[in-house]
């Protein structure tokens, strides 16, 4: 009976790869700080505090892109409802943030404004634990969790997938965008929470805390990287793109899809909620547009264009798609969603491996080269010696005198 040998396990990064991580570390904990707060601002080196701001806000899209790979790339699951776990995340920072406002408000009321405006008395049972800092830490990635899990479960039990499976998270969504604008919910109607004044009782707007949370955001964005290779070079991974290339194999073989599949549609969930409580300090608002459908099919479109099941490459789609629109929305505005849709268009016509596709199939074509010029000059040298091509590749056998008894 032949004995089944699994691949051997290779190392978490490679050491072009360990390298490529350390300078991004530096450049996000070293180089972008003194960039930003001692090169003068008349230099071309500055790093402005909108530059900080943007790629802070893009970091925190990254993240999003990294989740939507786990799930999508990895498992074959495509969502259209991450923007609503993205927004729970964004919610629990922001009612956070709006207790410690205190009565710096508007109305100097213990109460948020909005509160106050309604003529709400006391805070909703969901605010009990607003005050605290860790009990938001927990709330961030609980809520997120938790909702994905309620749903995942009655979804991948019912064996819910493909289009239909998109078609409902992205109603999902849109019920929940529904249910948040509603002033009675208590999370601030269709405002939402702004005007956040300070966190841990130090002023948000100081250039020193901007510069905190970006750091803090990108070290998220790595280290949400590296556990993402480890969880795909695991046999965990290993059964995740089983199930995506043939679920109905791996059912056969034993393992039950369920808890595979709910696990990292979890994971996927709660990676999200922390991108969104990452970016709430740092742009200064969240309201029910984040759960909007464009910016769950947004998600999708980074990490298509960045290369699905690649780890890195939804990273660099959801730079390079929200460098762009930055950009187009200033000096293009009105057509800033056409440009959209021809990139997805355009991404799924001619790059269906996105751009990180694109550069290995180059690279593997100038690799791919030097061989076959290799392999031409060995035949012409064959030819010139009368000898077959092949006879160049045969072993020279050679016997030792003594060798034999």
């Amino acid at each position: 009976m032949s004995k089944v040998v699994l691949p051997t396990k290779g190392p978490l990064l490679s050491g072009k790869g360990w390298t490529a991580f350390f300078v991004a570390l530096i450049v996000v904990c070293a180089v972008a700080p003194v960039l930003n707060m001692w090169v003068p601002a008349d230099s071309p080196l500055h790093m402005s505090d909108y530059a900080v701001a943007l790629v802070g806000k893009i970091m925190c899209y990254a993240i999003c892109a990294l989740a939507m790979d786990l799930i999508w790339g990895y498992t074959g699951i495509l969502s259209l409802g991450h923007g609503l776990f993205f927004a729970l995340g964004g919610y629990m920072m922001g009612m956070y943030l709006m207790r410690q406002i205190g009565r710096d408000g508007n109305y100097k009321s213990d109460l948020p404004d909005f509160m106050v405006f309604l003529d709400w008395k006391t805070l909703p049972w969901h605010w009990t634990f607003s005050d605290s800092f860790i009990a938001t830490l927990v709330l961030i990635v609980a809520v997120p969790g938790l909702i994905a899990f309620v749903f995942g479960f009655f979804a991948f039990r019912s064996r819910i997938k493909g289009v239909y499976f998109s078609i409902i998270t992205q109603a999902m969504t849109f019920a929940a965008m529904l249910l948040f604008f509603r002033n009675e919910t208590g999370f601030g109607g269709n405002n939402g929470f702004t005007d956040f004044k300070r966190i841990l009782g130090i002023p948000i707007a100081t250039q020193e805390m901007r510069m905190t949370l970006f750091a803090l955001t990108g070290i998220t964005l790595l280290g949400f990287f590296l556990f993402a290779r480890w969880l795909i070079g695991s046999k965990f991974g290993r059964v995740l793109q089983a199930i995506r290339d043939a679920e109905t194999r791996v059912m056969f073989s034993g393992y039950n899809p369920l808890p595979y599949k709910l696990t990292i549609w979890v994971i996927s969930a709660i990676m999200c909620g922390v991108a969104g409580a990452l970016y709430v300090p740092q742009v200064g608002i969240i309201n029910p547009g984040e759960m909007s459908a464009a910016n769950s099919i947004e998600i999708a479109i980074w990490a298509a264009v960045g290369g699905r099941a690649t780890l890195i490459g939804p990273i660099i789609g959801a730079f390079i798609v929200n460098g762009a629109k930055s950009w187009l929305t200033v000096a293009y505005p009105e057509y800033w969603l056409y440009f959209l849709g021809a990139l997805f268009i355009a991404v799924t016509l001619f790059l269906p491996n996105g751009i990180v596709g694109l550069v290995k199939k180059w690279l593997s074509r100038e690799k791919a080269a030097p061989s076959a010029g290799r392999e031409e000059a060995q035949r012409a040298m064959a030819a010139a010696q009368g000898m077959e091509p092949e006879a160049l590749h045969a072993p020279l056998a050679a016997e030792v005198k003594g060798a034999r008894a």
